[in-house]
């Protein structure tokens, strides 16, 4: 494997996101829709995020019955989440089985409900 093909990952803290984060916001957006746990991945935490054209990856949670009460409205909340972060979401929740643990590794937490 050349070294190209590597990436570098470390810990990044919300305050370093190329992106403002209203924690408040957030964790009134979780409430209200089950989830108890949101993380980013993927390039908002990586030196080649562009504000101008990426979009945030984030990784949602549920609690276990959220989704059956959520309905259509589901579809939005990687809209509605967008609209938060003034970005695209790429929402995910649910990722491939070979791709959990390399998001686990990298994931930032922006919300978590036991942390509350």
């Amino acid at each position: 494997m050349a070294a190209a093909d590597c990436a570098m990952i470390w810990v990044m803290s919300i305050a370093e996101l190329p992106i403002a984060i209203d924690r408040s916001q957030i964790a009134a957006f979780c409430r209200e829709r089950g989830i108890r746990k949101l993380s980013l991945f993927g390039s908002v935490l990586r030196d080649d995020f562009d504000p101008q054209h990426s979009d945030v990856d984030v990784l949602a949670e549920f609690e276990p019955e959220a989704l059956r009460e959520s309905g259509w409205e589901f579809f939005l909340y990687g809209e509605q989440l967008g609209q938060l972060l003034g970005h695209k979401v790429d929402f995910c929740t649910h990722l491939r089985p070979w791709l959990q643990p390399i998001v686990e590794k990298q994931a930032l937490t922006v919300y978590d409900e036991s942390a509350s």
